[in-house]
């Protein structure tokens, strides 16, 4: 318990038709995202009981913040100063303060690792220092992570482990330090920097959202490679399905929930508004807080956490036993064997890692050591992968479309409003109000704006429920919005987002509207998924200020967000349409306007060739599986069925229509006779499957086998399991690059990321883009020829590919 420090407590302050990709996208946010997010739905094999408190929030006081009584010096005497970090001696404590320049977050870097055993250095050779407190210098961040950054100079495995021995050797002087060290953690506390926090002896955090702690690793293919697996498996009462859970899925804790799992031993409460910015308020209390801690280790009257992985309770220790680990491990083991899972090579090292941690069953020096070389070596091989390659391509591809590359818009949005409160409409309206970004929900209906209210107030109780929000803070996210029948507010709208039935004489008579009761630097962003951005500027009387803002459903869920210019859409324009999607938290890539933008593009084709394999004779079934082995989180033909045969209709004959002989594949009227025969998938009941049922386990529709044999063909070749694998990836892969090659995309990265975030391509392939760059242009070239002889136009590779092709040193992504 902190004790002598007063608690503080926080103070807060109509849905579109289906054409093209509208129902594509409302089906996207349980089956495409990338495959290390789904661990968490794979991995939960048992239960235990909740562990007990070990220490208790600091007492409860109302008001503005005070410093605790008898509060030490502010900056204390300086010891050392390094380029990262700071140590000044505070009575009798070092507080050390990690600040590395030029980054909005923390992060451990080569020289927080080389300047680090200087820090230890003055800590246990300065008598007057009886105890240190590690914090951070910047209020929003202690350490984000290790900088993946040094990776890149690692040309072997060997290089790779030789980083994470490095990490692996700092965390081990930092826990063997003699005397004690605190974590005061705000902000992330993630990957390398939960791996630093668990070597300290004791770890305060701040009791606030943007306080998150995890070890994210796998999503780059990786393990914690600085300890990680070690010492999480070693806190108190850690049983190995809670630690699988934890570092199999990369999910990340708020501080209770922290506590909770005994990663963190106490929390602090932040201030409320003051004399001086809260933010920095509040990281003060922390340090005083953190002082305090420090000095009641030394005083005795607060035990360190030691990581010797004890258990308490019955059934943690019946989880314990050695039986017990190898069954959950062999459980886990089983779980992932399964595609799209088995793809990833991280997830059978990280259940090994953690498996030899518990079996050492003790801390001695010898278990210690084979546990850790084990991590090192893993994470060394994991490096040299190409998975972990592309999923850090991917991850730096993320980073790249958090950026607004279009520059800052001569007005920031802060007023928006929405038309349509259906699905789509009501989910734009829940991710801008919060953001803080004040919004105005229309709708011609009082009662479909009162259903739109209701989603948007269940989306965010949803976060309430799961301890992400506070029930004030939910009430006061609510008053950003404003609902109306009328053209209330629109007058200082910023930006103005349609999301209205998909028929352009309803968009043209809103976009006239629109611009008469708004001003002229208003934005007109249309939500539509298929219809041509530069028809529908046509009814505009400001034509520079129409653009396309396409989003992916659930709104709230889904990360991407595709934004559609075309040939008048101004600069400022892109960049005020830019800077919203970015406020709202999505991930954004900018295309040119053309037939299916560039997600739907893409999918077309590979729908197609579904059908065709289908009518050459594959199963429903066997397609399906085949598609799951290749990589997607669904399989082809179960996509049909929950997009909508309807939709899938559309999508080949208004794609064929404008893409020739390029796209075709299967016969539409396949499609038509099941949509005519009310097999429409999920929606309707029945479709290639049937879903009457409601089991998870759903038969296949025989009436839909029957349309799909009448339109039979033969065959061009044996169908082999390559074969068909390769027939729906180069379909996808090929018209990305006819997508860059015709410039509808800006570059390769935001390929990447559209298709991976957009559409499931297999993230461990790391978009098409770094799949021809893995694979080899000429080889994707070779097989596409081979297709060609027999499919004809289909299958003819983009100019662009085979001019890769030619030249073995041309990369789409150059290191």
């Amino acid at each position: 318990m902190l004790r002598g420090l007063p608690r503080l407590s926080r103070t807060a302050a109509l849905c579109k038709p289906a054409t093209l990709t509208s129902r594509v996208d409302a089906q996207f946010s349980s089956i495409i995202r990338p495959a290390p997010l789904l661990f968490s739905q794979v991995i939960n094999i048992s239960s235990t009981s909740a562990v007990q408190n070990l220490s208790t929030k600091t007492s409860q006081s109302r008001g503005m913040a005070t410093a605790p009584s008898s509060s030490p010096s502010k900056a204390g005497v300086e010891l050392l100063r390094t380029s990262t970090m700071t140590v000044n001696l505070v009575e009798n404590v070092a507080v050390v303060t990690l600040d590395v320049l030029d980054n909005k977050m923390n992060v451990l870097n080569a020289q927080v690792i080389e300047e680090m055993p200087q820090v230890l250095d003055v800590i246990e050779g300065s008598p007057e220092v009886k105890g240190a407190l590690l914090i951070s210098g910047k209020k929003g961040s202690f350490i984000a992570g290790a900088d993946i950054k040094m990776l890149d100079k690692c040309s072997t495995a060997k290089e790779a482990e030789a980083i994470a021995k490095q990490g692996q050797k700092l965390n081990n002087r930092i826990e063997s330090c003699s005397k004690p060290v605190v974590a005061a953690i705000a902000g992330p506390c993630l990957g390398g920097g939960l791996e630093v926090a668990l070597a300290c002896h004791y770890r305060i955090a701040l009791d606030d959202p943007k306080t998150t702690l995890g070890v994210p690793e796998v999503m780059l293919g990786l393990l914690p490679g600085a300890g990680g697996t070690y010492r999480i498996a070693r806190v108190p009462n850690m049983t190995l399905d809670k630690a699988y859970d934890l570092i199999l899925t990369g999910k990340q804790l708020n501080a209770a929930k922290a506590k909770k799992m005994r990663l963190v031993d106490a929390l602090v409460d932040p201030l409320g508004p003051g004399l001086t910015d809260a933010g920095m308020q509040t990281m003060e209390y922390l340090k005083l807080s953190g002082i305090k801690t420090v000095q009641g280790i030394i005083g005795g009257s607060i035990q360190k956490t030691v990581l010797d992985g004890s258990k308490t309770g019955l059934q943690n220790k019946l989880m314990s036993t050695g039986m017990a680990i190898k069954y959950i491990a062999k459980e886990a083991s089983k779980k992932i064997s399964k595609p799209p899972l088995d793809n990833y090579p991280a997830p059978p090292k990280i259940i090994e890692c953690v498996k030899t941690s518990l079996l050492n069953g003790s801390s001695d020096n010898v278990g210690r050591a084979e546990s850790l070389n084990m991590e090192a070596k893993f994470f060394g091989q994991l490096a040299a992968t190409s998975e972990s390659k592309a999923l850090i391509g991917l991850f730096n591809g993320q980073t790249e479309c958090k950026k607004n590359n279009f520059g800052t818009p001569q007005k920031e949005p802060k007023n928006i409003a929405v038309i349509g409160a259906g699905l789509m409409g009501a989910g734009i309206a829940q991710v801008s109000i919060d953001k803080g970004i004040t919004t105005s929900l229309k709708d011609i209906s009082t009662k479909s704006l009162a259903k739109g209210n209701t989603d948007i107030y269940k989306g965010l109780d949803k976060k309430v429920k799961r301890k992400k929000l506070s029930s004030f803070e939910r009430d006061q996210i609510m008053t950003n919005l404003t609902l109306t029948t009328e053209w209330d507010g629109f007058k200082t709208a910023d930006v103005v987002v349609e999301a209205v039935f998909e028929e352009l004489s309803l968009k043209h008579k809103v976009l006239k509207e629109v611009e008469a009761n708004t001003p002229d630097h208003c934005v007109f962003a249309s939500n539509t998924s298929a219809l041509p951005i530069s028809k529908i500027a046509e009814a505009s009387s400001r034509p520079d200020k129409v653009i396309g803002m396409h989003y992916f459903s659930p709104v709230d869920k889904m990360q991407l967000l595709e934004i559609i210019t075309y040939d008048k859409t101004s600069q400022d324009t892109a960049a005020t349409a830019v800077a919203l999607g970015l406020k709202q938290g999505k991930v954004v890539i900018v295309v040119k306007d053309g037939p299916g933008f560039y997600t739907t593009r893409i999918l077309a084709p590979f729908m197609s060739e579904s059908l065709r394999l289908l009518q050459e004779g594959v199963s429903v079934e066997k397609l399906d599986r085949l598609s799951k082995v290749m990589g997607l989180p669904v399989g082809c033909i179960t996509l049909i069925d929950e997009v909508g045969v309807d939709v899938a209709m559309h999508v080949s004959e208004d794609l064929g229509a404008a893409f020739k002989e390029r796209f075709e594949g299967g016969n539409p009227a396949l499609l038509r006779d099941m949509v005519s025969a009310n097999l429409m998938g999920r929606k309707s009941g029945k479709g290639f499957f049937d879903f009457s049922s409601g089991s998870k386990k759903r038969p296949v529709n025989q009436e839909a086998v029957n349309i799909v044999t009448s339109y039979a063909i033969e065959p061009k070749q044996p169908l082999t399991d390559a074969d068909i694998k390769d027939r729906l990836l180069l379909r996808f892969v090929n018209e990305a690059v006819f997508c860059l090659q015709e410039g509808i995309l800006r570059n390769p990265v935001e390929g990447d990321i559209g298709a991976v975030f957009g559409l499931g391509f297999p993230p461990f392939l790391g978009g098409p883009f770094r799949y021809v760059d893995s694979v080899g242009a000429a080889t994707v070239v070779d097989k596409l020829k081979k297709f060609e002889q027999m499919y004809g136009a289909s299958f003819t590779p983009a100019k662009l590919l085979v001019e890769h092709a030619s030249d073995s040193s041309k990369k789409f992504h150059p290191r």
